[in-house]
């Protein structure tokens, strides 16, 4: 019988429904497989999803899971990293990775036509990287380097500084690129360990977006798991890694100042937020968006529009294993830092105390349908909604699905969720040029 290739599948039929073209096979292992078919690209992007992120690293090996994205890419027994990146290249692809908190994501966007290439070489770094002492060590000052580069950036260091203060001593609150004096001191065993014990399959999803049949990505991840299992032996590829994380135990600082010789202050607001799977995380959503998602936003029009007091003043929200937060960020000039805390305060109290209206409430859902149908028109955004999904929940729920829940969502939903996040404890963090006891008078009336 003749295997199906990567642009089997065809089009829909014309008058066929719209919907999500999305398949899921979980093979000997527990490796899950999904994929999205998109008739009316020419691409398609692979990823290589694994469950693992800077949570899962122990004290003494902070920064793993990102020196681990370097290294794979740094060659296997067959490919050197010249030969890997002159590949992906001869074929106009794109190949790269990134590291979060609680994943790592290894992914390929080419032509429809080169699928298998993008099959072969993530399926060789995940499961056969080489990790060579002499290319490990060119890594490490690499890394290093971009550790330097990111203290030199005060608008993102800002972001690791709140999350070391909404979750002390906890991995939370660590930096995903590491520490230097950790990354410094990881040896080539301990990466290589570090890598056995989470790139398993149990461990790893598979996802394909574009012009691509599933199950011609089915049997090609199969076939090359078998080829690495007999390689590198099945006891140490086949089943789960060990992910016993813990939920952060210790309350959030009220206040954190850190001092630095910067032109801008650079102010965060931080709330306990709602975790990856709680009920309500459509509805923080909704309220995300109103309260500082966009140019209408509240907090746009009073900090920015109505004062002029920042350039960049936003909120998001952060959902985890378990835990979440949401977050205010504002960079304004040293002397008005105190004007914006007092402004941002007024505009958080407001919002705590009465929520959104339906005026504001059906803009907002309008500008969310409109935004995610627009996110998800090319190959690799839809290809990374199925990882993370899969990953965070176990799952990838459809587009009519989550247009549903946003859709339900009402004021008194938004009034709800508003007074128990917005009207919780804060954290106020900032950076720049200030004393550490700066802002003290916030903290006693907050």
């Amino acid at each position: 019988m003749q295997q199906p290739g990567p642009l089997s599948g065809g089009r829909p039929k014309a008058a066929a429904p719209v919907r999500d073209v999305i398949e899921t096979t979980v093979l000997d292992g527990a490796l899950t497989v999904v994929t999205e078919h998109m008739p009316d690209v020419l691409s398609v992007s692979l990823g290589f999803w694994v469950g693992t992120g800077s949570i899962d690293e122990p004290e003494h090996l902070a920064g793993a899971s990102h020196f681990l994205e370097h290294l794979l890419f740094k060659g296997t027994p067959n490919r050197s990293a010249r030969e890997i990146a002159e590949a992906v290249d001869a074929v106009g692809g794109d190949l790269n990775a990134f590291t979060t908190k609680e994943h790592t994501a290894f992914y390929v966007r080419l032509l429809a036509e080169e699928a298998d290439l993008g099959l072969d070489i993530l399926s060789e770094i995940i499961w056969g990287p080489a990790l060579r002492p002499d290319e490990l060590e060119a890594e490490r000052q690499v890394i290093l380097e971009e550790i330097l580069m990111h203290s030199d950036e005060p608008a993102d260091e800002v972001h690791d500084i709140y999350n070391s203060a909404m979750y002390p001593g906890h991995p939370l609150g660590r930096d995903v690129l590491g520490l230097e004096e950790t990354v410094r001191a990881a040896t080539r065993d301990e990466i290589a360990n570090f890598h056995r014990q989470h790139y398993r399959t149990g461990n790893v999803v598979v996802t394909a977006a574009g012009l691509v049949d599933h199950d011609w990505v089915v049997e090609g991840v199969a076939r090359r798991l078998e080829d690495a299992a007999s390689q590198v032996g099945r006891e140490l590829l086949i089943g789960s890694g060990p992910l016993d994380r813990s939920v952060p135990g210790a309350p959030a600082r009220r206040r954190l100042v850190v001092t630095r010789p910067t032109e801008q202050a650079h102010i965060m607001f931080g709330m306990p937020g709602f975790d990856r799977d709680h009920p309500d995380r459509q509805v923080l959503n909704v309220l995300d968006h109103i309260l500082g998602g966009g140019m209408s936003s509240r907090l746009f029009q009073s900090v920015r529009e109505e004062r002029g007091l920042a350039y960049n003043v936003y909120s998001y929200r952060s959902g985890y294993e378990g835990v979440g937060d949401f977050a205010v960020y504002a960079g304004t000039a040293p002397s008005r830092a105190a004007e914006v805390v007092e402004v941002v305060t007024e505009e958080l109290d407001k919002m705590a105390a009465r929520g959104p209206s339906e005026e504001e409430l059906l803009a907002a859902k309008s500008h969310i349908r409109g935004a995610t149908a627009l996110g998800l028109e090319d190959s690799g955004a839809r290809m990374s909604r199925l990882g993370r999904s899969q990953l965070a929940h176990g799952r990838v729920p459809s587009l009519a699905e989550l247009e549903a829940q946003v859709s339900a969502v009402t004021v008194d939903d938004l009034a709800r969720v508003a007074s128990e996040v917005l009207g919780g404890p804060r954290t106020l963090v900032v950076l720049g040029p200030f004393e550490e006891d700066a802002f003290s008078n916030w903290e006693a009336q907050a």
